[in-house]
């Protein structure tokens, strides 16, 4: 998978590793700022105490 992708992008390999960088950091946020917060809603936290 990694591979078809690496030959799909265009440019020398600094350009790739540039495009994939900024995806990366793109589906990153996407999970931290909508994915993860919109299942916090949808799971119930355990009520348990350390004692």
């Amino acid at each position: 998978m990694y591979a078809a992708l690496w030959r799909v992008l265009p440019g020398p390999w600094w350009v790739r590793v540039a495009i994939l960088t900024v995806m990366a950091a793109a589906v990153l946020y996407g999970l931290v700022f909508y994915v993860f917060p919109w299942i916090s809603e949808l799971t119930t936290p355990q009520d348990a105490t350390v004692g």
